[in-house]
């Protein structure tokens, strides 16, 4: 064999490295991240909100040793506890040896996803059909919703205050629920429309079904039939619609994808393969040096807003409440205190490459994306992480023998997007987006590489362990 040049010596120690990483990784790491994407997929059908994501993240806690936190009781290093805030976000620390007031390690991602939301006034019928009107939630292609198997979920608080948990889709012997488009015989006008107004937001009408109310007499007596069924099952009337929150979400479950079975497709990737790591990663933590806290938070794909999102305060009182408990300055704690943003970054679709800047761009199976800001065409909306805090989380990736790579969210001038980081950043924390490249991101089904998946749940867990 040959000598190196002095070139290529020189390439070998200057140039970036980007590999595959199942080109790089042994047979036992592959295996090991097969494995660990089953209990992925299982939560992904199981968690198709984002109060059912809490409601599987306490119960796996619990499972684990977690107790729900009492305020004024004082723990101890090792003691795991979570707080659950209106059942729509979910923190859990693992008290660590260091006091709270010399800083938190913090994973934060979002289980909240694209979606239909049902209006508060959502049932009525026309042409002997009842249907559902729709909102949407978070930032969709409205075309892709249409045609589709639908299943509801989410709950009807009746006016006494009883819950009623609505799940109705997700089994073999449920019902489904559609929204029709537009055959394409009669479709001539439709189809001059451009495709972000091919399906416009009020066409979103759900179709929930057809059998008339047993009665020659009267109007609406499909609405009533169905009327009839809702009340029977869950006790509600028309009225409790107003206090209900019911959302449509795709019915597929999630599912290998590929002959090599080396990639998964689901709804709701965004952002639950990133919470999924972080929620196993915090329940694997056993007596850290410093706190470790995973929040699974609400609302990021509508900009993190309201009680339940990032951009209220609920993560400044949690490190307050832990670091009080010790006598500790919360506002030390925070200025203290590091953060991974887990969220998702947009991977290269070889049919797409146009909007991406392929030496910025992440790939599937290159591992964990470290971006270092998000934000639209000037970095508008972004915490944009610092050099030094940078180089923090890289030599932590690579002393680990952790598989990563860096990325952007496509072309400067094209688009963006943003991530909970920015909010994080503005109590002082240090944070950078750390996540999973995605395809088809924010569509009924999306696809990520299970690879890459393992590397994010290995970064989560060395950060906060």
């Amino acid at each position: 064999m040959s000598e190196k040049t002095a070139a290529e010596q020189l390439k070998e120690q200057l140039f970036l490295k980007r590999k595959n990483g199942r080109l790089t990784s042994d047979e036992a790491v592959l295996n090991k991240a097969q494995e660990y994407c089953e209990g992925y997929k299982d939560f992904l059908n199981c968690a198709k909100t984002e109060r059912e994501a809490v409601k599987a993240a306490v119960k796996a806690a619990e499972e684990k040793g977690f107790k729900k936190f009492e305020y004024g009781k004082t723990y101890a290093a090792g003691d795991k506890v979570y707080i659950n805030n209106r059942g729509k976000t979910l923190a859990l620390a693992v008290i660590g040896k260091q006091p709270v007031e010399n800083g938190v390690n913090i994973t934060a991602a979002h289980i909240d996803s694209p979606r239909l939301d049902l209006k508060p006034n959502p049932l009525y019928e026309d042409v002997d059909l009842a249907l559902f009107k729709t909102h949407y939630y978070g930032g969709i292609k409205k075309y892709q919703w249409t045609a589709v198997p639908l299943a509801l979920h989410g709950v009807c608080v009746l006016k006494d205050g009883t819950v009623k948990e609505v799940s109705v889709g997700e089994k073999d012997n449920e019902p489904k629920f559609v929204i029709n488009d537009l055959l394409p015989h009669l479709a001539s006008e439709q189809v001059k429309r451009t495709l972000n107004e091919g399906i416009k937001g009020e066409e979103l009408n759900v179709l929930i079904g057809s059998h008339p109310f047993k009665d020659d007499k009267g109007s609406e007596l499909v609405k009533l039939n169905i009327l009839k069924l809702l009340n029977e099952k869950y006790g509600v009337t028309e009225e409790d619609f107003l206090s209900a929150e019911l959302e449509m979400v795709p019915a597929a479950k999630s599912c290998d994808i590929g002959f090599d079975r080396s990639l998964i497709g689901s709804y709701g990737q965004d952002d639950r393969v990133c919470a999924y790591p972080a929620l196993t990663a915090v329940l694997e933590v056993e007596n850290p040096e410093n706190t470790a806290l995973a929040i699974l938070t609400d609302k990021e794909e509508i900009g993190s807003c309201g009680n339940t999102g990032l951009e209220s305060d609920f993560l400044r009182f949690v490190i307050g409440d832990l670091a009080k408990m010790q006598n500790g300055d919360p506002t030390v704690a925070l200025r203290r205190s590091r953060c991974l943003s887990a969220d998702v970054n947009a991977g290269m679709d070889p049919t797409f490459q146009d909007v991406m800047e392929r030496r910025n761009a992440s790939l599937l199976n290159y591992g964990v994306v470290v971006t270092k800001y998000t934000g639209a065409r000037g970095k508008s909306g972004t915490s944009d992480a610092s050099a030094e805090y940078v180089a923090e989380i890289r030599s932590m990736l690579d002393k680990e023998g952790i598989v990563w790579q860096t990325g952007e969210l496509g072309k400067v001038d094209i688009g963006g997007g943003g991530t909970v980081a920015m909010f994080i950043a503005n109590m002082g924390v240090d944070v950078v987006d750390l996540g999973v490249p995605v395809l088809s991101m924010h569509a009924p089904f999306e696809t990520t590489a299970k690879f890459d998946i393992y590397m994010c749940y290995r970064a989560m867990y060395e950060f906060m362990k």
